[in-house]
């Protein structure tokens, strides 16, 4: 028999699906004739805490065993939200799964996590742990879960040692975001009296937007000037504008300089028109789809990949976490029947052998998203998911349209004596082609008839200009810098995709060497803690700061935590290095816990918490309870009576109406009665306001003043 274990029960039933067997469904697994299919609920075992380590059933966080790095990480059942047991359905799914593993009539154990790091050392985990003999070890590999795709991979199934490199990635990018989660959450949460959750990715995240949204505060508009025309040749306004640009203390200079270009004259030096093509933009990677998605429909990041996700299991795309644009050349066949079913449909596509389609270069793991031959009815799908499934839709058609989309592209060049040169460019469409089923929004632009040896009529004068902040990111642009934070000219990249040319080498070597922030299969879930954190918010598309991201941040800047783009990118490059076999997964940890270690040097594991704070039995004391009189500490969500279990409800919430309240507000709230005025409260509406925290005589209720 052959055991094949499944990430997800999802999985599991596409899986039986594609094999030629009756099965009977049991507890936790389904049964064949040759195949036995179980699955996990993605992560059974995760890494066990800091006491696992110390041997203390203490659980209150202290400097005393930071920081913790372990000589052999241990592994547990998952446990429950409170981590106060192990949870029932985890342990009950596992013990099925032991049980599976060692029966004597199992032979074969196949391993079908998810195509991805992550996925490979889920379902390794469940096996090392329940295997009690040696026995073979295969990998299902799935682009995709449809019956067609269920069916060939089990037929090209490589033994599991084959991904051990992929494996080591895995436990790596574990191993390390352990360490630093752990250690700096808890050495950040104690310092600060504010539980800040500290993260190797997700504090490059934040800073980047704490750093632009400083940008735009501290942002003083600044007068320019720049020398334009807009006169009219035989009827015609012809625009042109100078690039030099002026001071706002030089508006003599520039008035100087617009009239000597106005007595030197202009003249018509080339004009060049002809028929060219307007290329489609490429195949979607999960975070181009999350940027057009964001961009169009106003989706969050978070809400588009659990849709996506829904459509790849239910058989509609092939595998989302991808962060490729190109598809592989061993899949030609493959597109050619996709084409031949959406041709069936009435779309004029055909199949294209291109470079700019197929390349094997820019595949690290997993081709781009696209269509499966499985074509879901109109009515299967809720209006949201028919906007994801449509876009990937639209995108294939385009790609592979017969119909190409052809174009008039102009350019004239206007001489201002040997002072400068000034290029009109124009494009009207001929032929819409492609744009018939994909976006595509430029307008046409018509140039002046001009002719070569025409003498343009020019009235140069300085214009009053100002400098603008800059934007604050969007998803698009926050997914770019993410997926390549050391480049800047993405404006370039989209010009020359327009003309058929490809300038993306850049891009795809930053992924392949680990300079990304996050993955593909991460970044989502990162920043959605970030935003329950209450460090930055997401309105429509757009991202910024919030009170508590920006204590988080300068926070970490007292504490000597700088994780900023380089030391993350530096980890990413160990990672790869372990998934190219260049590097050990204790090699790469070391790293880390260097770094780690260079923290807690720089800022000395003695220092007070805080400044004016006292700490005591049960951590740093806040002050007198007003109900029963016993001390008030800070714990890790809030300011509560060390008299709880004697009855005593009395608490204040560390983050209210999503804005922390500091420690020393509350020593001031329970001396005083009320805290200073404080700013950046947000109501539920999403509002901004201002005031303070009151008592309400002993009753502990508290009212916004």
């Amino acid at each position: 028999m052959v055991l094949i274990i499944a990430e997800k029960p999802s999985l599991a039933r596409n899986i039986i699906a594609g094999i030629d067997e009756k099965f009977d469904k049991k507890d936790g697994y389904y049964i064949g004739k040759n195949y036995i299919v179980s699955w996990a609920f993605g992560h059974l075992f995760s890494l066990a805490d800091i006491e696992a380590y110390t041997g203390s059933t203490d659980t209150r966080w202290t400097l005393d065993n930071l920081p913790c790095f372990p000589k052999e990480f241990k592994f547990e059942l998952r446990r429950t939200a409170d981590k106060k047991k192990v949870d029932s359905g985890v342990k009950k799914q596992f013990s099925t799964i032991e049980y599976l593993c060692n029966r004597d009539d199992v032979d074969t154990i196949v391993n079908a996590g998810d195509a991805d790091r992550e996925g490979e050392i889920i379902v390794r985990l469940c096996v090392g742990n329940a295997l009690k003999t040696e026995k073979s070890q295969k990998r299902l590999w799935l682009p995709d879960q449809t019956p067609e795709t269920v069916k060939k991979a089990l037929l090209e199934m490589k033994d599991e040692n084959e991904y051990d490199n992929l494996a080591g990635e895995g436990y790596a990018r574990t191993y390390i975001d352990w360490l630093y989660g752990v250690n700096l959450t808890r050495y950040a949460t104690i310092k600060t009296g504010k539980l800040l959750r500290v993260g190797r990715v997700i504090a490059p995240i934040v800073r980047a937007i704490y750093d632009r949204d400083l940008e735009i505060r501290n942002f003083k508009p600044e007068k320019y000037y720049v020398n334009s025309s807009s006169a009219e040749t035989r009827g015609e306004k012809v625009e042109l504008t100078s690039k030099e640009k002026f001071t706002k203390d030089e508006l003599d200079k520039a008035t100087a300089t617009a009239e000597l270009y106005n007595s030197t004259g202009a003249v018509v030096t080339s004009v060049e028109s002809k028929k060219d093509n307007i290329f489609p933009g490429k195949l979607y990677s999960l975070s181009t789809l999350q940027n057009v998605l964001g961009e169009k429909y106003k989706m969050s990041m978070t809400d588009s990949l659990k849709i996506i996700q829904k459509l790849y299991e239910e058989g509609y795309l092939t595998y989302p976490r991808t962060n490729s644009e190109y598809l592989a050349t061993a899949e030609k066949d493959k597109m050619r029947s996709i084409i031949s079913n959406i041709s069936k449909l009435g779309y004029p596509v055909r199949f294209k052998d291109s470079k700019h389609i197929f390349d094997d270069s820019k595949i690290e793991a997993h081709s781009a998203l696209t269509p499966t031959y499985k074509i879901p009815p109109k009515e299967k799908l809720s209006a949201e998911e028919s906007k994801v499934y449509s876009t990937v839709f639209r995108r294939f058609v385009a790609v592979f349209c017969a119909e190409e989309c052809v174009a008039e592209k102009s350019e004239i060049k206007i001489k201002v004596g040997e002072l400068e040169e000034f290029s009109l460019k124009g494009t009207v469409i001929l032929e819409r082609g492609w744009t018939k089923y994909d976006d595509y929004t430029k307008k046409d632009k018509i140039l002046p008839r001009l002719a070569v040896g025409d003498e343009v009529n020019i009235a140069f004068a300085p214009t009053e200009k100002q400098t603008t902040p800059p934007k604050h990111y969007t998803i698009t642009t926050l997914n770019n810098y993410l997926k390549n934070p050391f480049k800047d000219d993405k404006a370039k990249a989209k010009e020359l995709e327009e003309s058929g040319e490809v300038d993306d080498a850049e891009d795809y070597r930053a992924i392949f060497e680990g300079l990304e922030l996050g993955t593909e299969a991460t970044r989502s879930g990162i920043i959605d803690n970030a935003k329950k954190s209450g460090y930055i918010e997401l309105k429509k598309d757009v991202y910024t700061i919030l009170p508590g991201g920006e204590h988080f941040i300068e926070s970490l800047g007292r504490l000597s935590i700088s994780m900023d783009k380089y030391k993350t990118s530096e980890l990413g490059k160990a990672l790869k290095k372990v998934y190219r076999g260049e590097m050990s997964v204790s090699d790469s940890v070391r790293l880390a816990e260097a770094e780690i270690s260079e923290v807690f040097k720089r800022g000395g594991a003695d220092v007070k918490a805080v400044e004016g704070v006292d700490t005591g039995k049960y951590g740093d004391i806040v002050g007198k309870c007003p109900i029963c009189g016993r001390e008030v500490v800070r714990g890790k969500y809030s300011y509560g009576c060390v008299g709880f279990d004697a009855g005593c409800k009395f608490r204040v919430g560390i983050n209210i109406c999503r804005r922390d309240v500091p420690i020393l507000e509350v020593k001031r709230l329970l001396e005083t009665g009320s805290t200073a005025p404080l700013d950046g409260f947000i109501s539920k509406n999403g509002k901004r306001f201002s005031g303070r925290l009151a008592l309400d005589g002993e009753t502990a209720v508290f009212k916004f003043d």
